[in-house]
């Protein structure tokens, strides 16, 4: 068996660590506590810490594995897809539904950390790259916040919680309670007692407060320039965190605005109500967005600046509030429009905080940019799966609101490799223009 040397355990610090080989091969590496399984000498830690790796993707549908929610069950670890709660051992990659996932034996010898694979050849490291799970809280996390954005009692709905969330104009009380409710509604998920929905017992607001931001218009916001200045930077900074805090806003409403969202019923099938995971995978959107936005802000804080130092515009709700009468517009303009056009500029932002040298901004704009495929994964999916029920074609419904709905046309350059990764091949988005097409609007990127 060749063995892979993936580096020192000390340098291994986060809890998951996207792996890449020289023959293509994308695994992810899991570091996590160990919890005494005296049985198993194909997979070693050191100390407290014991290190499994799998295939990068759900052998199911291609989920992220890199997402998965991880649960111990009979003294093993259990990976559980983010897309379709397909669970896998990471011991032995069964799963309870009949399909394996690919694992493989991770050792530790003198200190460095070596996975050992079943292919013959010369096979190398290309990449290592940690996940970020951190939020980066102003006074670190709390159990409860102060206040009146405190948290609801056991009783509460998913819909409630989300039009709480959506009311607490507090940016950092948003970002500790939706980071709970991730992972209050996914440790529910395990238990004899799941949260409750509650479809059509709250309504969420027309657009939710913002406590102390100068507004503007998205046409009339100052240029951040090309990135060679301090204060350019901050610029770039200050308007992406703004983003953010919409995109977590954006992920909590499709959640309530939409619980009593049915599929419209064919010849073969009846009206389809969402499935648990809808909301799963909006709530790990809205946690990653939550994360973003703390980056970001933390970062403006290191530059000598702060969150609302600059005005801000309602760009991306304004895109909301024209989508709030449907689902697949609102998935459309939000999630494949707005957000997929952050992956085509994503890049030439990072290469601008690169060339300043500010290779702290570098690290949180990756983390950023790799979270984002996923979500516009996210929308695509959600979309496929609702025209799937309703016998039509995913590109056509997404085309045809993106006409109705969205303003200006829908420009590159366009970042083909990501789009494709994340299910958006060009058939989407080429020749496509929606209202006022022409007018010099240009496509706010995120959310």
């Amino acid at each position: 068996m060749p063995t892979v040397d993936l580096g020192l355990a000390e340098g291994l610090t986060h809890s998951r660590h996207a792996i890449t080989l020289s023959d293509g091969k994308r695994l992810i590496l899991f570091r996590l506590p160990r919890i005494g399984q005296p049985d198993v000498p194909a997979v070693i830690g050191t100390h407290d810490w014991i290190y499994y790796a799998m295939e990068a993707e759900c052998p199911h549908a291609g989920g992220p594995m890199a997402d998965a929610h991880i649960d111990i069950e009979d003294s093993s670890y259990i990976a559980s897809c983010p897309w379709h709660a397909y669970d896998f051992n990471l011991d032995t990659g069964e799963s309870s539904y009949g399909v394996k996932a690919c694992t493989y034996p991770v050792r530790l010898e003198d200190g460095r950390v070596l996975l050992r694979l079943p292919e013959v050849g010369d096979i190398r490291l290309s990449a290592v790259q940690a996940v970020s799970e951190k939020v980066e809280f102003k006074h670190g996390p709390r159990e409860k916040p102060v206040g009146l954005s405190g948290y609801l009692g056991d009783e509460a709905t998913l819909c409630d919680w989300c039009v709480h969330i959506l009311n607490t104009s507090d940016p950092e009380h948003k970002i500790e309670l939706t980071t709970h409710l991730f992972s209050l509604f996914a440790t529910r998920e395990q238990s004899s007692t799941p949260m409750s929905i509650g479809a059509g017992t709250v309504i969420a607001p027309d657009e939710p407060p913002r406590q102390d931001l100068r507004e503007m218009k998205p046409g009339q916001m100052p240029r951040a320039g090309k990135g060679g200045t301090l204060k350019s930077r901050i610029t770039m900074l200050h308007a992406l965190a703004n983003i953010e805090q919409w995109a977590i806003d954006l992920a909590i409403d499709i959640c309530v605005r939409f619980a009593t969202f049915q599929t419209t019923p064919t010849a073969d099938s009846d009206a389809r109500s969402l499935p648990r995971t809808f909301y799963y995978d909006w709530l790990k959107v809205a946690h990653d967005e939550a994360k973003h936005f703390s980056l970001l802000r933390a970062r403006l804080e290191e530059l000598g600046s702060h969150f609302g130092a600059l005005p801000v515009h309602h760009g991306l709700w304004e895109s909301a509030s024209r989508t709030a009468h449907d689902l697949r517009a609102r998935i459309s303009v939000i999630a494949l429009v707005h957000e997929a056009r952050g992956l085509d500029v994503n890049p030439a932002t990072i290469e601008k905080f690169r060339l300043a040298k500010d290779a702290e901004s570098v690290d949180v704009m990756a983390i950023i940019h790799s979270d984002e495929i996923t979500h516009v994964t996210t929308g695509h999916r959600w979309l496929t799966w609702i025209c799937r029920q309703e016998g039509t074609d995913p590109v056509d419904v997404f085309r045809t609101n993106v006409q109705r709905h969205f303003r200006g046309a829908v420009k590159g350059p366009f970042n083909a490799d990501a789009r494709q990764q994340a299910g958006m091949d060009r058939r989407y988005y080429e020749d496509l223009a929606g209202l006022r097409a022409g007018t010099g609007e240009e496509v706010i990127a995120g959310g």
